[in-house]
C-alpha cells in the first residue's frame, strides 16, 4: 500500500516543521509507509518552487486551492497565519482530505465552530498542531497524575513566556493585528491550555486581565501603527474537577525563549516541568520524603515512550521538531483508525471557547463560565 499523499500550505516556521515531520516519520518509527510529498503551496509560484525543492515535494503551486482538486493528496497540512486557517481547513475537509492544522483554530469563535462542524459526516481526521502534548515527559506526568503519585491535584500554575515581541523597536507585523486574534491568549497561551486540557480536562470558569506593553510599533513605511491586541495575559481559572489554576502568558518577556512552566500541586506531592528543559521534570512525593525535603529530577529515557524511537540512551534529549514527528505519527494512527494521542477539532474547539471566555472576562471585568 502506498503511503499517504501529502499537501502542504505555507512554508514558514511551522510549515518547515510539518515538512520535516512528513519527511522523517517513516524513518523514525519504521511501522508506517513513507508519506508521498505531493504538492507544496505558497503565496507565489516562484517561492513555492524553491521551497518544494528544499523540502522534498514533487510539485508546487502558487494557488493553495490546487491541492483540493488533486486526488493523489490524502492529507493537507495548514500552516498559514491564523486568519486563513478556517477557510483552508474547511475547504480541505469538503474536498475529502484529512487536515493537520496549526493552532489556534481561528481568530473568530464562529469560524472555529464552522471548522468543527465541517468534520461531521466526513470520516476524515482533523487534528490541531499541539505538539507540546507529545513530549514523553508530559505523557509520563499524565501517567503519574492518573496513578495518584502526588495524590489528588488541587492547584496548577502554568506560565508561558517568550521574548519575540519584547523589543519595542520591532516592526509591526501580522501578529499584532486584531485579525490574527487576541494576541497572547490565542496565538500563544493555547499551548499551555493544550497541556491543561490533556492533563486535567476542560476549563470551567475564568477571570482574566490583559496587558499591552507597547501601544504602537514602527511600521515598515517609516510611520507607526497601533498595536491591536495584547502581548500579556493573566488568568485565574477553575478546571474540571474543581481544580484551582493560574495561567500567565507574556510574548514580550526578555530572556525567555520557550518557557512553559508547569507547577502541579497535589495532596501527596508536587510535579514541576519547564519546556525550556523539556527532557526532564521534577517530582516530590511525601511518602518518600523522610528527612530529605527536596525534589527528585527525572531525565527522559527510552522507558518514556516514544523517546525510544529516537535515542537508545537516557538523558540525551529530544527537540521541538521531534515532538512534531511524534504528532505526525499520531495523526497517521488516527487516519488508520487506531487510538491516537491528538487534539482534534472537537477538543480544539473547547480550547478556543476557553480563550474567548477569557477575552470576554477581560472586556466585562468579571468571572465567566466556559461553555462546553
Amino acid at each position: 500500500m502506498a503511503g499517504l499523499g501529502i499537501g502542504l500550505i505555507g512554508t514558514g516556521y511551522m510549515g518547515k516543521c510539518h515538512a520535516l515531520a512528513w519527511n522523517s516519520v517513516a524513518s523514525v518509527f519504521g511501522d508506517v509507509e513513507r508519506p508521498r510529498l505531493i504538492t507544496l503551496a505558497e503565496v507565489n509560484a516562484d517561492l513555492a518552487a524553491t521551497k518544494a525543492q528544499e523540502l522534498g515535494f514533487s510539485t508546487s503551486t502558487g494557488h493553495w486551492q490546487d491541492l483540493l482538486e488533486n486526488p493523489a493528496i490524502d492529507v493537507i497540512s495548514v500552516t498559514t497565519p491564523n486568519a486563513f486557517h478556517a477557510e483552508m481547513a474547511i475547504a480541505a475537509l469538503e474536498a475529502g482530505k484529512h487536515v493537520w492544522c496549526e493552532k489556534p483554530m481561528a481568530p473568530a469563535l464562529a469560524d472555529a465552530v464552522r471548522m468543527r462542524d465541517a468534520t461531521a459526516g466526513t470520516g476524515k481526521v482533523a487534528a490541531m498542531g499541539y505538539n507540546y502534548i507529545q513530549n514523553p515527559m508530559i505523557r509520563r506526568i499524565k501517567q503519574l497524575i492518573d496513578d495518584g503519585a502526588i495524590g489528588a491535584v488541587n492547584h496548577v500554575r502554568v506560565e508561558m513566556d517568550e521574548d519575540f515581541m519584547a523589543d519595542p523597536s520591532q516592526l509591526f507585523y501580522w501578529k499584532s493585528e486584531a485579525s490574527s486574534g487576541y494576541g497572547a491568549l490565542d496565538d500563544f497561551a493555547v499551548h499551555p491550555l493544550s497541556l491543561l486540557f490533556t492533563l486535567f480536562g476542560h476549563v470551567d470558569a475564568v477571570v482574566a486581565d490583559m496587558g499591552k506593553p507597547y501601544a504602537t510599533r514602527p511600521s515598515k513605511d517609516g510611520g507607526t501603527r497601533e498595536v491591536e491586541n495584547h502581548d500579556i495575559a493573566s488568568v485565574l481559572m477553575r478546571l474540571e474537577g474543581n481544580i484551582s489554576a493560574v495561567l500567565m502568558a507574556n510574548r514580550s518577556a526578555w530572556g525567555r525563549k520557550g518557557r512553559i512552566a508547569l507547577q502541579i500541586f497535589g495532596s501527596a506531592g508536587s510535579i514541576l516541568f519547564d519546556q525550556e528543559r523539556m527532557n526532564e521534570f521534577e517530582i516530590y512525593r511525601t511518602g518518600e520524603a523522610g528527612s530529605e525535603q527536596g525534589f527528585a529530577r527525572v531525565l527522559a529515557a527510552p522507558a518514556h515512550r516514544p523517546y525510544d524511537h529516537f535515542i537508545p540512551a537516557p538523558g540525551h534529549g529530544l527537540g521541538f521538531n521531534d515532538l512534531k514527528i511524534i504528532e505526525c505519527r499520531e495523526l497517521i494512527s488516527a487516519i488508520n483508525g487506531d487510538k491516537a494521542h491528538l487534539i482534534d477539532f472537537e477538543q480544539g474547539l473547547r480550547i478556543e471557547r476557553s480563550v474567548h471566555a477569557m477575552a470576554r472576562s477581560f472586556a466585562e471585568q468579571r468571572w465567566v463560565e466556559v461553555s462546553v
